[in-house]
């Protein structure tokens, strides 16, 4: 792996910040060019350093006013891959975790009511074929939510 130097430490705290910045700011703040910057910053997703940017989208405005976390138990572990591909088909689902512990997979999904909660529950993720059992946590409110310290 490439070694990450003090000034990619510097964009990537600057850019993590206000992913909207014009890169001849960005320049400004670290004293170089802005073609240093575009360089840097795309030798970062080169990297995979940088693997996402764009804009956060609130889902209460478009309707989704539940926002829950699913622990899903496999009949087998080795059906993991299987049912995550039966997880991608529902849009609902913004992000699933593999993990260890009382969980298989844990998920992350919104829905727009408790009707389309159950909806998404009983009729789409329990009928996976491999889908043991699940356990719904609902989110009440985020307070954090933040990428990890860039030092």
């Amino acid at each position: 792996m490439e070694k990450i130097d003090q000034l990619d430490r510097k964009i990537l705290r600057i850019i993590t910040q206000n992913a909207r910045m014009p890169f001849k700011d960005v320049a400004e703040e670290c004293g170089v060019s802005r073609a240093a910057i575009h360089q840097r910053v795309q030798r970062l997703i080169d990297l995979n350093v940088i693997t996402g940017s764009g804009y956060t989208v609130n889902p209460k405005m478009l309707g989704f006013q539940i926002c829950v976390y699913i622990g899903i138990t496999l009949e087998k572990g080795s059906m993991y891959k299987e049912v995550v591909q039966e997880l991608e088909n529902i849009p609902e689902v913004v992000e699933s975790q593999y993990t260890l512990g009382h969980y298989t997979i844990l998920v992350k999904l919104y829905a727009k009511n408790d009707e389309h909660l159950m909806e998404l529950l009983n009729g789409r993720i329990q009928e996976i074929p491999g889908v043991a059992s699940t356990e719904t946590l609902t989110s009440l409110d985020q307070r954090i939510r933040r990428t990890i310290p860039i030092e």
